[in-house]
């Protein structure tokens, strides 16, 4: 077959060009500009929003959702994505685009393991997941920053640091993404050879812990803690209100049915080891902040049964995501699709088992539980760790918006200097008071019973 060559269109732009774009956009939207957050007139009363968030959710879990959320502002801010989305939407963007994660807060970064096993740091949440001006993802990882810092009881300019370093570290992996070779920044990572040439002692100090726990978190570790033998047969332990078994479980020819769709979105190779397997059992499991309140399940595989071989799977609802009523409607029909397109867009290496299905009007996603994965625990962070932490996500960040949107334009706004870093954590300080002040009217809401909240933890 023959294929033709031809010349470059005239229309494509150097990188020159695309970051010369960038510089003059500062004409029209400054780096200046992004600092001030004011609410809007007629902004919504955020516990509203919530409500008419809870009725998408299971009811019986609705107070769990409202209790997480209720012990912190840093929990509220994990759990209430969709407030912020709103407000985003009112503040200043430069009509440049990425694949933005939706959720970029501190928590939803961690170590995880590569399909050849190796540690790696990245974003690890992708629910909220969709092309959209990359400053939303920025100012909210900024504003995490600073308030997982009060939450901390740090003082005043910790925080400050901690959002200047994740956006310094931001603009200067976005400058070398800005010349680098396509596959260059495919192929990028970063791993621990890759911290310790790149970050501070305290970014060292946090990656080398984290992927000793993740090392631990395993399925062979999870097994014994998580399931029981009835009967001689391999059952998940229930742990309500956490973990319990449907009352009602899904008919067998739907369900089979429902996974063979999602078989169906697995590479051969991976459908066929996982073909291996049989589901013994399923179990209802509630799982983060944000996420409590949708349909989520783990289910229990097993292979030969001769050999001890289990494999735990966990299955997520998705629902639009909080970003599509202000960024667009995602291009994709079923919405677990569009979680799963969207964590192989930005993510270095995805779980082999990431797939999706629907199952009635739901949509929902599959991955393996434990696979390595771990996120540090924000609260026994200490100020330079903090500090380390800031810097490893602004680097994953940046590459993940290096990967799918124009890191040469972006590069090209940011300039080499600070301005941009200052004035976005200056919109992080004046946006966490809001989110305080939202968290206070929650808190009020519960008081006066107009919500229930139920503190699992």
């Amino acid at each position: 077959m023959a294929i033709s060559v031809g010349r470059v269109p005239a229309a494509v732009r150097t990188r020159r060009q695309r970051y010369a774009d960038g510089k003059a956009a500062r004409k029209t939207v400054s780096r200046s500009s992004h600092a001030t957050w004011s609410a809007p007139p007629g902004r919504p009363d955020p516990v509203e929003t919530l409500n008419a968030d809870s009725r998408k959710r299971v009811p019986s879990l609705v107070p769990i959702w409202y209790g997480r959320m209720s012990l912190s502002p840093f929990a509220f801010f994990r759990g209430s994505a969709g407030i912020m989305a709103r407000d985003l939407s009112g503040t200043p963007v430069t009509g440049s685009r990425a694949q933005l994660c939706g959720d970029a807060h501190l928590s939803n970064f961690g170590v995880f393991a590569t399909p050849e096993r190796d540690r790696v740091f990245d974003i690890n949440d992708f629910d909220e997941t969709l092309p959209g001006p990359w400053e939303w993802d920025v100012k909210r990882l900024a504003t995490s920053l600073v308030l997982v810092s009060r939450h901390n009881r740090f003082a005043r300019p910790v925080g400050q640091q901690a959002s200047e370093t994740a956006l310094r570290a931001y603009r200067r992996s976005m400058e070398v993404f800005g010349m680098a070779r396509y596959l260059d920044t495919w192929y990028s990572h970063i791993d621990q050879r890759t911290v310790w040439k790149r970050s501070t002692p305290e970014g060292r100090t946090v990656i080398a812990a984290a992927v000793r726990r993740a090392r631990r978190r395993t399925v062979f570790h999870a097994f014994p803690k998580m399931v029981q033998a009835v009967h001689g047969r391999y059952k998940i332990r229930d742990n309500p209100p956490l973990i319990v078994h449907y009352k009602d479980p899904a008919d067998d020819e739907e369900s089979r049915r429902f996974y063979e769709r999602y078989l169906a979105t697995l590479p051969d190779e991976r459908r066929a080891l996982l073909e291996r397997y049989q589901i013994v059992d399923v179990a209802q499991k509630v799982v983060g902040v944000g996420s409590v309140g949708t349909v989520c399940s783990i289910i229990l595989l097993m292979g030969d049964p001769d050999v001890e071989d289990p494999l735990f799977l966990q299955l997520k609802q998705a629902n639009a995501s909080v970003l599509e009523p202000f960024a667009g409607a995602s291009e994709y029909n079923n919405h677990a699709q569009r979680v799963v397109i969207g964590q192989h867009l930005i993510q270095e290496a995805s779980d082999i088992f990431l797939g999706w299905s629907r199952l009635t009007s739901r949509d929902f996603y599959f991955r393996q539980l434990r696979d390595m994965k771990f996120s540090p625990d924000v609260a026994t962070l200490r100020p330079k760790e903090l500090l380390g932490q800031a810097e490893l996500c602004g680097l994953a960040l940046a590459r993940a918006h290096a990967r799918t949107g124009d890191p040469a334009f972006i590069s090209g706004y940011l300039g080499a200097r600070d301005r941009f870093d200052v004035a976005v954590t200056r919109f992080a300080e004046g946006y966490a008071d809001q989110v305080e002040q939202d968290y206070t009217a929650l808190r009020r809401a519960v008081r006066r019973g107009r919500v229930v909240a139920t503190v699992d933890v």
